[in-house]
């Protein structure tokens, strides 16, 4: 026979100190909760069995205490990329650099003049400041800053084209991240799409057949997949002249957003704003979180005209950006302005850093752990930028029978360790590993080691 009536009451539980500990730290009313609940468990556990005794006071505070620490612990948690993938989506992207983060700081902290005119006294501009910048970077008539790109791409074709029609080539019919498909996006503002060329195929005169029935063409970079082989697609200028000369909007969605050319560093070379718009783009939209090395927004440069219409656009209410974006995205953007992007933001230092420097920071790794092969290897951009092109690097391999047991080992650290296996071995690249972080890495990996023991 259970023993329910020898179970203590809630009461009794929250006067003993165990339980006063506890408020003190999760305060009284997440403690009566997490009491209840486990009270409430043991009482089915008991009525289950049929049998059995009431678990001590200790037993129950213990299991009180556990749903507590799950409730409150953070899930979203710094880790250490050590993957070499220096985008990493699942990972947040891009890491910030140090100016915009005191940036979105300091205007976090307390008030800040987001939608006031210091000069006037009155009602200013939200997103001004980046806005202008991105008017000098790219030499624009305007710009505005959304919440992320998907979102440009949507405010565009709803303050422009809806229950119109757009051309855009079956080529670029594309699939970005979380199954958003680009036909459902264009659906979804109510413009009408005109499919045009083949999937492989795409000619000038494939659009020009179709300019008496829309309004708009619409380019879409493939920025995460390649088309190789019996392929043929025309260049942005020759759309755009042609498009132009029937008065159609020509809108470019360049995905990632290069504004400095990947070339430089050994990799393809990616769609650079500039020279989207020198091709004749009307607008440009692009990400502030991929190549652009900032927050996560949704870039939009072009005619005044234009962007002064959608920016009136019930819609653009709707995914506006919140004060610490715009800070840290006007900080990011800075960097370029004064020519030090390279220096200054993360993903651009990754991918600058000489493949001797990520091989010496591997040899100190493994001089440090006292083990482990330095060996050669790739780093990839990633973040859907790039894709099949990649950076010679150096990284720490260490062998083990266990792969995914040292890896679990590794994200189970604090904070924890990401890392990639490959052929029994598990792969640690310095490319992706901020210069601050490696006595956190190297004391992690030590631990994630002394576990597999």
């Amino acid at each position: 026979m259970s023993h329910l009536s020898s179970l203590p009451s809630v009461e009794k539980i929250l006067q003993t100190e165990g339980a006063g500990v506890l408020a003190e730290r999760f305060g009284r009313p997440l403690t009566v909760r997490a009491v209840r609940e486990t009270l409430l468990a043991v009482r089915d556990r008991l009525k289950a069995e049929g049998e059995g005794s009431a678990p001590p006071m200790e037993a129950i505070l213990s299991d009180a205490a556990s749903h507590l620490q799950e409730w409150t612990e953070a899930s979203l948690r710094p880790v250490i990329n050590s993957t070499g993938v220096i985008l990493h989506t699942n990972l947040g992207r891009a890491p910030l650099s140090r100016a915009a983060m005191n940036a979105m700081t300091e205007v976090a902290q307390g008030y800040s003049n987001l939608e006031f005119d210091l000069a006037t006294g009155k009602r200013g501009g939200r997103s001004s400041d980046a806005e202008a910048v991105l008017r000098r970077l790219t030499g624009t008539e305007a710009a505005l800053v959304v919440n992320n790109n998907a979102a440009a791409v949507l405010l565009i074709l709803s303050g422009l084209a809806s229950k119109k029609r757009v051309a855009i080539a079956r080529s670029q019919l594309v699939e970005i991240g979380g199954g958003f498909r680009m036909p459902d996006v264009m659906r979804q503002s109510g413009a009408r799409l005109v499919e045009v060329g083949t999937t492989n195929k795409v000619r000038l005169s494939d659009y020009e057949e179709v300019f008496d029935e829309t309004a708009m063409v619409l380019r879409a970079h493939r920025s995460n997949f390649k088309m190789v082989g019996f392929t043929e697609e025309p260049e942005l200028k020759s759309i755009a002249d042609a498009a132009h000369r029937a008065g159609q909007i020509v809108v470019d969605d360049l995905g990632s957003g290069a504004l400095l050319d990947t070339s430089k560093y050994g990799l393809g070379h990616e769609p650079m704003v500039q020279e989207s718009l020198a091709a004749g783009a009307d607008l440009v939209c692009f990400s502030g979180d991929k190549l652009l090395g900032g927050p996560q927004a949704g870039l939009i440069v072009g005619q005044a005209g234009m962007i002064g219409k959608i920016g009136k656009h019930p819609l653009a209410r709707a995914v506006r950006t919140d004060k610490t974006t715009l800070a840290g995205l006007t900080a990011t953007l800075m960097h370029y302005l004064k020519n030090e992007a390279e220096v200054e933001i993360p993903v651009w230092r990754m991918v600058a850093m000489p493949e001797e420097d990520a091989r010496l920071r591997a040899r100190q790794w493994a001089d440090a752990l006292g083990m482990g092969e330095v060996r050669p290897s790739e780093s990839t951009l990633g973040g859907g930028s790039l894709p099949d092109e990649s950076l010679p690097t150096h990284v720490l391999s260490l062998t083990t029978a266990h792969p995914d047991d040292l890896l679990r080992n590794l994200r189970n650290q604090d904070p924890p360790i990401i890392a990639r296996a490959e052929k029994g071995s598990v792969l640690l690249d310095p490319r992706t590993v901020q210069i601050e972080d490696e006595p956190l890495l190297l004391r992690g990996v030590r631990t994630a080691l002394a576990e597999m023991r």
